[in-house]
């Protein structure tokens, strides 16, 4: 039987050695441009060996872009789809908050990121691509709330739902701007309940 103890030593070497992959990994692509770097100069930089590189990412642009944002979970959709009442746009906000919230990200390694995907084409696409994924997953979930609440399914109801998911990723964008320009002091759950809070107060959801 594994101790508690000792999964949660694993568990913090584990993210240390991601970190270091990743902050190695952004640095001399920042240095040399994207297609400058190659994975063995990564693993070389980080002190690993190329097995455990790909244990962690599963290549190059994986360690680049990192991972996708988190989904929130089964229950957590069920919920939000037979929830009752109208603020769809705020349980929307509140339902990706939960599936994010929980984690403290790390300011250089996201403007770090964001600076290599700006400057460079191939990873814009990539990641346009990421997020053209993840709002059509969306766009299902929010459906499922509408249908759901008895709405007759239309052009304009699929429309709808896109409207509220495009509106939900603005405020999402809103408090990664907050946490990560620095002008605030809250962690990311505080900067996204904040945001909750003009959300419901500006569309009257409460």
């Amino acid at each position: 039987m594994t101790h508690p103890t000792d999964a949660g030593l694993r568990a913090r070497k584990r993210a240390a050695t991601q970190s270091t992959i990743e902050r190695a990994a952004l640095s001399l692509a920042l240095e040399h441009g994207y297609d400058g770097v190659t994975v063995d100069a990564i693993c070389e930089a980080s002190m690993v060996s190329q097995r455990t590189f790909f244990n962690y990412f599963g290549s190059k642009e994986g360690v680049i872009l990192g991972p996708p944002p988190p989904m929130p979970t089964d229950a957590a959709v069920e919920a939000f789809v037979h929830a009752a009442g109208h603020d769809v746009l705020g349980d929307l906000v509140s339902l990706l908050a939960a599936a994010i919230a929980d984690g403290e990200p790390d300011r250089d390694l996201f403007r770090s990121r964001r600076v290599l995907i700006q400057r460079t084409p191939e990873l814009m696409n990539r990641e346009v691509a990421r997020m053209t994924e993840l709002q059509t997953g969306l766009v299902a979930i929010v459906l499922a709330r509408l249908r759901a609440s008895g709405r007759a399914d239309s052009s304009g109801l699929t429309e709808e739902a896109r409207m509220i998911v495009v509106l939900a990723g603005s405020v999402m964008r809103y408090c990664l701007e907050q946490y990560f320009s620095g002008t605030t002091t809250g962690n990311p759950r505080e900067v996204l309940e904040n945001a909750l809070a003009l959300v419901r107060r500006i569309t009257n959801g409460s």
